[in-house]
């Protein structure tokens, strides 16, 4: 599919849209008309922007509606529903394009941002979601454990990194991606639930087999803020995380490491919290691995604590990582793989 650019200012005829970008806003008055306008610039130009309002109590439903006026690809629509995922899931519902685009309200697209992702979704048919890079904007210092994040996402780029990966953190800026609407309807879209609705979906995804890439190129600015929902609301708490991570690494367990012996590397507090949730799903683990010599030898809640030089080869072993401390698990993983152990097939990192 050739891709409708803007050309030199010329005149282009109306075209039915390639893209839909899903634009969900509340109270977002102060930084709606730059996010929009940054879509409004795009260097791909057969696109649509559904700009759902969830019910703003400020002017935000009034500059959508100028900006609606201002260019007729917008449509401003109200959430029939509430929440972010009705009015994703609405979005979708009223969209034309064969490619769906995430955009925020306080976000910023760079010039070729719908371009690079859409080029790259068309040369690789066999990705069904494709993420960026993201420039963090926002107090680094202040919000250093959310900066170090998005530095990690930004180091995922090949989809088997991502894969791999998917069950440490979200793989994912949310507002950074684009996918196939066939996706959508082969797997169904956003899930109301006490978790949060893009990190739900992209495992949901990945369990079935859904590959997912991301481009290298910095195509979103993401901002940062202490009212982000990431902060605010209940359903990122981290114990809802620890939970529905172990649903799908339940999952992956079953097909991947199928009649070997589970061993789980780190005995800390954190990490008996994290596996708490794979035990009540049945997991059974053989054995905690860690280097404190004052847990090794012992036994915490029925399971024995044993050395790394007591880990079997693998093969008939397998190992969850679940030792988060930075710069530890990517030392665990040197180790295992010294031993032989290869990444997704002998050994998985979680948190």
């Amino acid at each position: 599919m050739a891709l409708a650019l803007h050309n030199s200012g010329r005149s282009i005829p109306d075209m039915p849209p390639q893209v839909s970008v899903l634009l969900p806003v509340r109270n977002a008055e102060d930084t709606l008309e730059l996010a929009v306008r940054s879509i409004m610039a795009q260097s791909l130009y057969a696109w649509e922007l559904l700009l759902v309002d969830d019910h703003s109590t400020d002017s935000t439903g009034a500059i959508a509606r100028k900006l609606s006026q201002a260019d007729p690809r917008i449509r401003c629509q109200m959430n029939p529903g509430r929440g972010i995922v009705d009015a994703l899931n609405f979005a979708i519902q009223s969209s034309e394009g064969r490619y769906l685009v995430r955009m925020d309200a306080d976000d910023i697209a760079t010039f070729h941002r719908l371009e690079t992702q859409i080029r790259f979704l068309e040369e690789n048919p066999d990705i069904g979601i494709v993420g960026s890079c993201v420039t963090y904007i926002g107090d680094r210092e202040k919000f250093l454990g959310y900066a170090n994040y998005v530095d990690w996402i930004n180091s995922l780029i090949t989809p088997a990194d991502i894969e791999r990966y998917r069950f440490v953190e979200s793989p994912f800026a949310h507002p950074s991606v684009a996918f196939r609407r066939s996706v959508v309807e082969e797997f169904g879209g956003y899930k109301n639930g006490d978790f949060p609705e893009d990190y739900e979906l992209w495992l949901r995804w990945a369990d079935a087999g859904v590959r997912m890439g991301k481009c290298p190129e910095f195509l979103l600015h993401w901002r940062d803020s202490e009212t982000r929902l990431s902060r605010t609301d209940p359903r990122y708490d981290v114990d809802v995380f620890y939970q529905l991570k172990a649903y799908y690494l339940h999952r992956w367990l079953k097909r991947t490491f199928a009649r070997r012996e589970l061993y789980v590397w780190g005995a800390g507090r954190t990490t008996r919290k994290r596996l708490q949730h794979l035990r009540r799903l049945g997991v059974k683990v053989a054995a905690f691995i860690d280097i404190d010599p004052n847990k090794i030898g012992q036994e915490i809640e029925g399971i024995s604590v044993r050395s790394p030089d007591e880990l079997p080869e693998p093969g008939p072993a397998g190992v969850i990582i679940y030792v988060g401390s930075r710069g530890a698990r990517e030392l665990i993983e040197q180790g295992l793989q010294t031993r032989g152990y290869r990444l997704g097939v002998d050994y998985i990192p979680a948190a």
